[in-house]
């Protein structure tokens, strides 16, 4: 009787991977793939403490709010920085994939729920999300390193006993790390990564312009015509903002050479992590790397040359994976549906509501 009320609570559960990164949050559904991507920013009102939006359109709000409403992310350096509106997030993002999988006449119960975290987190930071996931409705709740979830994404062979190598560059942590047998051999988590990077040419636009930009222009640039390398190809683009001097808007010109210039300070140190822990590679793992090369994911591994310079830097082979953006949800995902054989690459809540 009791295996069989299991198997029907299993069904009518939803379960489901989720990314909650500091730029971007993704949901995955079995069956379904990727149902949810949508930025972690949520617009509150500080007076009444209520939240407004969630989301992509909260992310509209950024920069353009009233002094009482503030348009925030609450995770920083991928771990949570406001609590309660990281719940609300969550419970945001678990009752709309709720509400587009409702099953059985449109029952669902609470789902099981695998949240991807940078490997460097403490058990305090642990606790938080577990907390904030088990308040935000899930009935059980699995935590994975970002790196294995990525290598998973990307579909390294994790449990063999070889060396895997992956770069994770996500909005907040760039996470560096080896894995065999479906553990982690040697790693390092570095807060230098997307948001980094803007920071960098928001900070080299006021140095070198007296110009002072937001950070979503910073972004575009970043993506439009950022680089780790310089190029054979100039590349320019029209940079708007605030002259610090005057008070008045201005536009000037800035070109690939000097975002390359701006970025170049984070990338030596993204890079200087890879190193660190090449070093700390027992020699049996890193002949497999050597063979089998180092691989990027996550959304700054698509800035232009990054690959080539890390090969160039380690000489080792380097390769984007496929679709770097969704890797860390992709693996946690595939995780989630086989979680008998890849259960030892999770940490699982011992504090169950419901004891299966």
């Amino acid at each position: 009787m009791k295996r069989n009320f299991k198997n029907l609570f299993s069904f009518l559960s939803i379960d489901m991977a989720i990314d909650l990164g500091t730029a971007n949050s993704l949901v995955y559904v079995k069956d379904r793939g990727i149902i949810i991507n949508e930025p972690s920013v949520v617009a509150v009102n500080n007076k009444t403490g209520q939240i407004l939006a969630i989301g992509e359109e909260a992310r509209k709000m950024v920069g353009r709010t009233p002094s009482y409403i503030s348009a925030t992310r609450p995770l920083v350096n991928g771990v949570i920085s406001d609590f309660e509106v990281t719940e609300q997030m969550l419970k945001y993002f678990i009752e709309k994939t709720i509400n587009t999988s409702k099953k059985l006449f449109g029952f669902a119960a609470m789902p099981r729920v695998i949240i991807g975290i940078p490997c460097g987190v403490t058990e305090v930071e642990k606790k938080a999300v577990r907390d904030a996931a088990k308040n935000a409705g899930a009935r059980t709740v699995f935590l994975i390193d970002e790196p294995v979830a990525s290598a998973i994404g990307a579909k390294l062979p994790i449990q063999d006993a070889g060396g895997n190598f992956i770069v994770d560059i996500g909005g907040g942590t760039t996470e560096v790390a080896v894995i065999s047998l479906g553990g982690i051999v040697s790693a390092r988590s570095l807060k230098i990564a997307g948001d980094k990077l803007n920071d960098d040419i928001v900070q080299f636009a006021q140095k070198e312009y007296k110009l002072l930009i937001g950070e979503r222009t910073a972004e575009m640039i970043k993506i439009n015509i950022g680089s780790a390398i310089p190029l054979k190809e100039k590349k320019d683009m029209p940079m708007r903002g605030r002259n610090l001097i005057t008070g008045l808007p201005e536009e000037v010109v800035i070109f690939n050479d000097d975002v390359q210039r701006a970025l170049d300070r984070s990338i030596k140190q993204i890079i200087a992590a890879i190193k660190t822990t090449i070093e700390e590679t027992p020699p049996e793992l890193l002949a497999d790397v050597m063979t089998n090369g180092i691989y990027l994911a996550g959304g700054g591994s698509l800035l232009r040359g990054l690959d080539v310079l890390i090969a160039k830097e380690t000489k080792m082979p380097c390769k984007i994976i496929d679709d770097p953006l969704t890797a860390v949800v992709r693996g946690a995902g595939i995780a989630l549906e086989n979680i008998d054989t890849l259960a030892e690459v999770m940490s699982k809540d011992d504090e169950m509501a419901i004891p299966f």
